[in-house]
């Protein structure tokens, strides 16, 4: 919406495009790991993508030739699927790294979750939300609590519960969220000739600007590129490390994970939805038991069905109003932060004799939450562990491929510096 993309065609490409990737996760892979449009990138193409675009003169709104780009950068992660790059860097990674990167990930969901909850807040600087009047504070509290003894008495759907109450709350309790004026949605075609049409109509004006701004579509390309690869590659080791599916340190199938990551994308693009990629929320579902493809076959499913429901899902997905003008969701945030709580007991697998080996794992913990993204967590990462083991004389204890890598990092900052993408 923030882009000027019709709300009711974005929702369709949504649910439309995360039913076929996790239909594809669940066939092609066996994983239980849904995909769906990521949040970072989503105000990536919003802020960045069709902003920049969009200022450029083109004859067309920005967000058009930003969905043109997106399904190419779709296509390129698809080759990239089939070469067996991104299963290299997945194999190649660090056992610290893999440790650090699942822990920051849940330390990440949980700051989520904990500015959901309106307990924290990070506009201008880190602080508290006073408790006074904080109805939406005090109903995330109860929720996690509830989820607590709950998860504690091994109740199975223990999240799923947790937040049906915290909805029922809000709804009849505290009166914070209105009751659904409608359940089921009239139309759920409406909008979608517009971001589709849009998309491809947005490639004659993708293809005009590269004469002036070739650099710039370059950079903001190798941008959504890191994002995708390192986002996804994140969550793929962050969930499945949770779930003990990791073997001799190495995921099976992740070249098949990979692609039905990729399919979603340009599918994604195609209908109009930003980066489709795998979600760490599917955590939730790892500790309520999923070790299968078949938990996420049932999330493609319930995403058409969610189609239907669309009003209701508006309805609690869009959380309700706070002091200062934001908006908080007490209905989701115990969840979150329950996740993230179990997450984050990956670090305690970090070999902490070795500050080579620790520190890394640390700066992936410590960074992902302050910058909010799964990328810059795993950057620091990779550069700092190829940087220790080289300065401390155990250069030939690393892979070739921390080192590329952490190359190729230090190159798309520097690229992204001079092309003024960030």
């Amino acid at each position: 919406g923030a882009a000027g993309m019709n709300a009711g065609g974005v929702i369709f490409a949504t649910c439309v495009a995360s039913a076929i990737g996790c239909a594809a996760m669940g066939l092609l892979a066996n994983y239980p790991v849904a995909l769906a449009p990521g949040m970072g990138e989503n105000a990536f193409f919003a802020f960045t993508l069709a902003a920049t675009m969009g200022g450029w003169e083109l004859g067309m709104a920005g967000w058009q030739p930003a969905l043109a780009l997106t399904m190419v950068a779709g296509v390129i992660f698809l080759v990239l699927s089939f070469t067996g790059l991104r299963a290299h860097i997945v194999r190649g990674m660090p056992a610290a790294l893999r440790y650090g990167v699942a822990a920051g990930i849940g330390l990440l969901i949980a700051t989520v979750g904990l500015q959901n909850a309106n307990v924290v807040t990070f506009q201008g600087i880190p602080m508290a939300v006073p408790l006074g009047g904080n109805t939406a504070a005090w109903i995330a509290l109860i929720g996690l609590g509830v989820l607590l003894v709950l998860s504690a008495l091994r109740v199975p759907g223990a999240v799923l519960i947790s937040i049906l109450v915290n909805a029922a709350l809000a709804m009849f309790v505290f009166r914070i969220l209105p009751t659904p004026q409608a359940v089921f949605a009239t139309n759920v075609f409406d909008g979608v000739g517009s971001t589709v049409k849009g998309g491809f109509v947005g490639f004659g004006g993708l293809v005009a600007a590269l004469g002036a701004h070739w650099v710039e579509i370059l950079g903001l390309l190798v941008v959504l590129l890191f994002m995708d690869i390192f986002d996804t590659i994140g969550t793929l080791v962050g969930v499945c490390s949770q779930a003990g599916m990791m073997k001799d340190g190495e995921l099976p199938r992740v070249e098949r994970a990979l692609a039905a990551d990729a399919i979603a994308t340009s599918v994604g693009g195609a209908l109009g939805t930003s980066t489709v990629t795998s979600y760490v929320e599917s955590a939730t579902g790892v500790a309520a038991g999923a070790r299968t493809g078949l938990s996420t076959l049932v999330v493609a499913g319930l995403m058409i069905v969610a189609l239907f429901f669309r009003p209701l899902i508006e309805l609690i997905g869009g959380g309700v109003p706070v002091d200062g003008g934001g908006r908080a969701n007490p209905m989701i945030a115990p969840a979150l932060i329950f996740v993230g709580a179990l997450m984050l007991r990956a670090i305690r697998e970090v070999d902490w004799d070795d500050i080579t080996e620790y520190f890394p794992a640390f700066l992936c913990v410590i960074v992902m939450p302050l910058t909010m993204s799964i990328s810059h967590g795993i950057a620091i990462g990779f550069i700092s562990y190829a940087a220790g083991k080289v300065l401390t004389g155990k250069g030939r204890s690393c892979s070739m491929v921390v080192y590329i890598v952490a190359a190729l990092f230090v190159g798309r900052y520097v690229f992204g510096v001079i092309a003024g993408v960030h």
